[in-house]
């Protein structure tokens, strides 16, 4: 499996050869240095870690802990931001660094990112719950029903207000509409998740 680490750059749109606008997400992917790699003789299975972002020493001084930039040196590498490990299935396949031309001739990718975190939400905004009369005199518009019995309270599983977003989303299969080499975007039909400017990892899809 190939995969590399990026950043969302925003949504725009392109056209096709027939004139149709295509919404497309930007994607800012590598370059990404091996930082190191995982074999099965060694560790069990097969993996290579990546770093993106270099950084100055000073500034990783302050936002990189001792253990992690002394990996970096350990393996005489620059310190870079992020640092993640990805399963792969064949390591010759990875050279010293990774680009976006890993992904020439592939149709399918997915992302994975983090959504956007909303806060703590009521049933409505959260599960799209329908809510009660909207008449003078009810005193249940967004507030939800009973959640439980009194021999047993509430039940497992009962979708209750609570933490919304900010959580692991994977969006399976978006096509790759164009990628440039020169600038290192990648550009794939359709909404990634999460806010501009975070970290993302795209990966070869197993859908065709």
């Amino acid at each position: 499996m190939k995969a590399i680490l990026g950043r969302k750059i925003g949504m725009t749109q392109v056209f096709d050869p027939t004139g149709n606008a295509v919404p497309v997400t930007v994607l800012e992917v590598g370059p990404c240095p091996v930082i190191q790699r995982k074999t099965e003789e060694k560790d069990g299975y097969k993996a290579v870690q990546l770093g993106f972002e270099e950084i100055g020493e000073a500034r990783a001084k302050k936002v990189i802990n001792n253990p992690r930039r002394g990996q970096f040196k350990k393996y005489g590498k620059p310190v870079f931001r992020y640092l993640k490990e990805v399963r792969v299935d064949n390591l010759e396949a990875f050279g010293d660094e990774v680009t976006v031309n890993i992904f020439d001739g592939i149709s399918k990718v997915d992302v994975i990112g983090t959504s956007k975190g909303k806060g703590f939400q009521g049933t409505i905004k959260r599960h799209n719950f329908g809510g009660g009369p909207r008449s003078h005199g009810s005193k249940v518009h967004r507030r939800p029903a009973s959640t439980g019995t009194t021999q047993m309270g509430s039940l497992p599983g009962m979708r209750k207000p609570g933490q919304m977003g900010n959580a692991r989303v994977t969006a399976l299969g978006l096509t790759v509409v164009r990628l440039d080499a020169e600038r290192n975007l990648l550009l794939v039909k359709g909404s990634v998740p999460g806010p501009n400017g975070r970290l993302i990892t795209v990966r070869e899809s197993g859908r065709k």
